[in-house]
């Protein structure tokens, strides 16, 4: 019966796999209905909008989905839902800052994923505000190390506006200014600089460092959070070493 349950176990990871890119699909979706929706449907006039559809495009959402998303955000289509964007706050277990970021037509399902995530997995809500100060808003853009060096991205970015570059081992972190990233993006691809995702995000001030228990703790309430389909994004003041990724990796 081995070989039976090592297929029982695959067939259900790939299909916990099916599902989150079932979701992560919805969610890059919906990003590009609000960017066209924002800043029109035109791709070279909106910066976020290119973005949005680029980082789709690698995660290999099919184009008919992506051009669709930017008809009905652009109202060149019917059917486009009044997304609102909604920022819940609040602390995972071992006190971790989170910051839940939600874009969503029903505020009421929305407040209560969230609140039944935290609540389930050893965190707590916490009043606007309480959270935040400890995040600032910054570009990220990742690049895969695959074909350049760290010394070729900061030559690219450096006089642009780039705050540092991190060596992530397969891939590099570009920081910027949130105002600067589209400056920052558009220097790497002059370069010849591939780059996998270009962001703005929310970037902890400090982090706190977790061990195998702390890590496998808050990656569930992570994963808890990321599994509404109103939630877009999950940001977290937790770091945890390469090694204790590498054990809850082994538990897998």
């Amino acid at each position: 019966m081995s070989g039976h349950s090592k297929w029982a176990t695959t067939k259900h990871k790939k299909a916990l796999i099916d599902a989150k890119r079932g979701k992560l699909f919805a969610k890059f979706i919906k990003n590009i209905e609000v960017a066209a929706r924002l800043g029109g449907g035109d791709l070279a006039g909106n910066p976020t909008l290119y973005d949005a559809v680029q980082k789709a495009k690698k995660s290999s959402v099919p184009i008919d989905n992506i051009n669709r998303a930017i008809k009905r955000g652009s109202g060149q289509e019917a059917g486009g839902a009044d997304y609102q964007s909604i920022m819940y706050e609040g602390y995972g277990p071992g006190g971790i800052a989170v910051l839940v970021e939600c874009l969503t037509d029903n505020r009421n399902r929305a407040a209560s994923d969230v609140r039944v995530a935290f609540t389930r997995n050893g965190g707590q809500m916490a009043d606007p505000g309480s959270v935040s100060y400890l995040f600032s808003r910054k570009g990220v853009i990742v690049v895969p190390a695959e074909g350049t060096t760290e010394d070729a991205v900061m030559e690219a970015v450096l006089e642009v506006g780039a705050e540092e570059v991190n060596d992530n081992g397969d891939s590099f972190e570009v920081v910027t200014e949130a105002s600067d990233l589209v400056t920052v993006r558009t220097a790497l691809q002059e370069a010849g600089i591939e780059y996998d995702s270009a962001d703005v995000v929310f970037y902890p001030a400090t982090q706190i460092e977790v061990d195998v228990e702390g890590a496998r703790k808050i990656l569930r309430l992570v994963d808890a959070l990321e599994d509404s389909d109103d939630v877009q994004n999950v940001y977290a003041n937790f770091d945890a070493s390469d090694e204790v990724l590498a054990e809850l990796d082994a538990e897998d």
